[in-house]
Formats: structure tokens, C-alpha cells, sequence
């Protein structure tokens, strides 16, 4: 399927087994800043042969929700490497202090009525994911940002402050994020553990995956705004737009989740769970 024509194209919002259409234009920006204090030089970190960065711009291009995959950089050597490969590339400034700053700077030169931020480190991003999110915002006109959710299966993830718990409302719009174990289950134990290990048998324990849907309005807005206190506190950027009022869908999904790349151990596990020969296969502009 040709990416990146001039005209929108008449997309299918399928939810609940229905189907919408709107002529809506939606592209996803993939974040990749060339320093990495744990991994330098991490968006051209080699699996199979690949900078990890095609990894993740191939795997988008087979969302079918997408009309456009760009990477955003700040450095000329992810750029070289992408026009290498045939894929789409532009520079953003090295300032950007997150990836949704330099999704928002990057959107300035794509035209588009919805942005998906893809994150540059996960080579094993769910296609079919980047889906659910774009539909579930295009059959939300309430929401002005979607991501999604995982179940939590253990109590060790649902301990780890390095993993998202997300809580919803009945038409699963967040209500918070946190590093905390929430919800809070509460039993005759009277202990975090146990709190945490109810709150999973419950089906409400929720992991939070970081990719987001914007509207263009939203995005714009997003950029705008001033740091929260919670965000500071949990160093989570989504809480910003829960404080300033902006509604995020969480929609639902299944699965373990993929790797993100944030370390050379990380690295390695990444290389030893992708397939040289089923994962990887050219979408690209020059190779399709």
C-alpha cells in the first residue's frame, strides 16, 4: 500500500463491530534521539542487521490505520541511516527535552489531523496495537489523546515502579497513572503485597503502554502546557494532560507487551527475541 500521498484517504475505524469512516489524515512520528546516556547511539543499534530504528519504522508501516511513518532525529547520522534503508526522515532540535516535544515540533512539517507517537526503542511495537489506538480515538469524540493497556499478571510487575499502572472510568478514560500499585486491593492482610496480588485476581490491575494518539489540536495544546506537580513527582508526562483537563482514552489490549530497548542487556534480549528471517521484511518506499 503507497505511503505518504497528498490526499487524505478515507480511513476504516473499526469498533465493536462496526465500521466508520472519516476523512481523516494519520501520521506516526517515531522519536529518535541519537544520545542515550545508558545505550549511546541506540536508535542505530544493530539487530539482524538492522539499526533498531528500521526495526521500528518497518513494523508501523504495516498499521493499517496509517497514512504516513516519519522518524524524527536530531542527529545527521540517523538521518543517513534512514535514507539508506528508503524510509522518511527529518531533523528536530536537540533540545527537545521529551519525545512528545519533538513529536509536536516534528508535526510543524507533516501535515496531519491525527499523530501517533511510535517509540523509537521498542523494535517489537504490535502493528495491530498502533491500530487499537488509532481507532479508539477516531470512535471517541471525547478524547483528545488515546494509548492503551495491558493486563498485569504478576505481583513483581505490579511492585515495580518501572512499570505504568493505569486506572479508568466505565468508558475507560483514565483517571491516573502511577509507579504506585493501583489500584489498591484491599484485604485482611493489610499489606502492599497482598493489596497488589488482590487488585490482579480482580482484573482491574492495568500496565499502561506507552504509545499515544493525538489530535493535531491536541498535540499543539499539549506542547503549550506547563509542567504538573504529579508529572514531576511520578515522571510521567501523561499526567500533565490528565491536570490540564485534556481526556485520554485507554483502550484495552492483550498481550505480554514488547521490549523497550533502554540498555545493552535490554539489547540483547531484543536481538534474541526477534526472528532474523520472520520479522523482518522491507516496507519501505524503496523495497515495497
Amino acid at each position: 500500500m503507497p505511503r505518504g500521498a497528498p490526499s487524505p484517504l478515507r480511513i476504516a475505524a473499526r469498533r465493536l463491530g462496526k465500521v466508520s469512516f472519516a476523512q481523516l489524515r494519520v501520521a506516526a512520528i517515531i522519536p529518535a534521539r541519537f544520545a542515550s546516556t545508558r545505550l549511546p547511539g541506540k536508535p542505530l543499534s544493530l539487530i539482524h542487521g538492522w539499526p533498531m530504528v528500521r526495526h521500528v519504522y518497518e513494523r508501523a508501516r504495516r498499521a493499517k490505520t496509517l497514512d504516513d511513518v516519519v522518524i524524527a532525529t536530531d542527529d545527521p547520522r540517523v538521518m543517513d541511516a534512514v535514507a539508506a534503508f528508503g524510509g522518511r526522515a527529518l531533523m528536530t532540535s536537540p533540545s527537545c527535552p521529551t519525545g512528545t516535544d519533538r513529536l509536536a515540533e516534528a508535526s510543524k512539517q507533516i501535515e496531519a489531523d491525527i499523530y501517533v507517537n511510535v517509540q523509537g526503542d521498542e523494535p517489537m511495537i504490535d502493528p495491530d496495537q498502533i491500530d487499537a489506538a488509532v481507532n479508539g480515538l477516531l470512535a471517541d469524540a471525547e478524547a483528545a489523546i488515546s494509548t492503551l493497556s495491558l493486563p498485569l499478571r504478576t505481583v513483581e510487575e505490579m511492585m515495580s515502579d518501572a512499570v505504568v499502572k493505569v486506572v479508568t472510568d466505565a468508558r475507560r478514560h483514565a483517571l491516573y497513572f502511577s509507579r504506585s500499585p493501583i489500584p489498591h486491593g484491599r484485604t485482611t492482610a493489610r499489606s502492599l503485597e497482598a493489596a497488589a496480588g488482590a487488585a490482579i485476581a480482580s482484573g482491574m490491575a492495568r500496565k499502561h503502554v506507552g504509545l499515544y494518539v493525538f489530535r493535531r489540536e491536541a498535540l499543539a495544546a499539549f506542547a503549550r502546557l506547563s509542567p504538573s506537580a504529579p508529572e514531576a513527582l511520578e515522571q510521567l508526562e501523561q499526567l500533565r494532560a490528565l491536570h490540564h483537563g485534556l481526556t485520554i482514552l485507554v483502550e484495552p489490549v492483550e498481550g505480554e507487551g514488547t521490549v523497550a530497548v533502554d540498555t545493552p542487556e535490554d539489547l540483547e534480549r531484543a536481538r534474541a527475541l526477534i526472528s532474523p528471517i520472520l520479522d523482518i521484511q522491507p516496507t519501505t518506499q524503496a523495497e515495497a
